[in-house]
């Protein structure tokens, strides 16, 4: 059997010189983004739409959807990777994200049940319950699985994540199947997507995915210490009740948001983590940036190959990652297994 061999960059200078490099791929990837499609626009209409706008089709198109869909799959894609990063810290679980472990069916849940019964309440509240669902959802897996009292057992946590995710599910079948009005309108909602999303509501939860990001960063010499083990990292003074609880309410900020904004979309946070320590190793401090950065490459391309894969139609963002992320599922839980 052949072993590919990490990575592993060493020095700090080939980690930012890498990173440096790979935001500017992202870049790339933003404008192909913008640029790439049914209807072609051009670098020049995109500029005259913010200089000289004449309300052309390419402006409308740009400015109305292709800047709004950008924008959100890089701040959705960086998010989920980061809470993928830290579920799989918290839990000790490689195959852990937001996903797997409900926090994504709890969410989807509220929002479709506010949709459906509460169709004139505000996006504000919209978002709002979005996070009470991935929040209650974490609570009840994780606690489930034992992880408030100590330790938490991989096939404890996969089991309660399994049974959370089926319970939110089975709801939410239940909720789309008395109301095929809201089923009709928000199915393609539930397989994640990017297309036709409003900025406005972007915008409303883009503070708080900034923030999450800053404090995953401030908090980055405590996962450190905390990746090396509980019990040892009580040894060294560090308070792991409160940083759990931390840990918690930042993937609630992530996914939750997430969720509310593209719907709950697939194996991002379970993938991109894995890769980034491929690169990097498992230092906080450039797990972090990588992972953002990894994880907005990574759905930018996926929503531009969902375009073309059944051209001229579209498929939703959530299927073209489930679709390159099942494969390495599988390769994760096989590994898993083995170990």
């Amino acid at each position: 059997m052949i072993k590919i061999k990490k990575i592993n960059l060493e020095s700090n200078k080939s980690k930012f010189i890498v990173l440096a490099a790979l935001i500017v791929f992202l870049a790339c990837c933003f404008l192909g983004s913008l640029l790439l499609g049914y209807i072609k626009t051009s670098p020049w209409d995109l500029l005259n739409t913010y200089t000289n706008y004449e309300n052309t089709t390419e402006q409308i198109i740009l400015k109305t959807s292709r800047v709004p869909r950008a924008l959100t799959a890089l701040f959705i894609g960086g998010s989920l990777s980061l809470s993928g990063v830290l579920m799989q810290t918290l839990t000790k679980n490689p195959m852990a994200s937001p996903g797997l472990l409900g926090i994504n069916s709890g969410s989807a849940f509220f929002m479709v049940f506010i949709y459906s019964y509460f169709p004139n309440l505000s996006q504000d509240f919209a978002v709002l319950f979005s996070f009470i669902g991935a929040f209650i959802a974490v609570i009840l897996v994780y606690g489930l699985a034992g992880g408030l009292k100590g330790s938490v057992q991989t096939f404890d946590l996969t089991l309660s994540g399994a049974a959370i995710s089926a319970f939110f599910m089975s709801f939410t079948q239940i909720v789309l199947y008395k109301d095929e009005k809201t089923m009709e309108e928000i199915l393609y909602w539930l397989t994640g997507s990017v297309e036709g999303r409003s900025l406005d509501l972007l915008l409303k939860v883009m503070p708080f995915l900034v923030i999450a990001w800053i404090v995953c960063f401030l908090l980055s010499d405590k996962l450190n210490i905390f990746s090396l083990g509980e019990e040892m990292a009580k040894g060294l003074g560090l308070n792991t009740e409160f940083l759990k609880l931390s840990i918690i309410l930042l993937v609630v900020i992530l996914a939750g948001a997430s969720v509310a904004v593209a719907g709950p979309i697939a194996l991002v946070g379970l993938v991109i983590p894995h890769f980034t320590r491929f690169l990097v190793g498992s230092e906080f401090k450039w797990v972090i940036p990588y992972s953002i950065v990894l994880g907005s490459i990574f759905l930018l391309s996926a929503d531009i190959a969902s375009r073309f894969i059944i051209y001229p139609k579209e498929l939703p963002v959530g299927a073209v990652t489930a679709i390159i992320g099942t494969p390495f599922f599988i390769y994760i839980a096989r590994k898993a297994e083995n170990n």
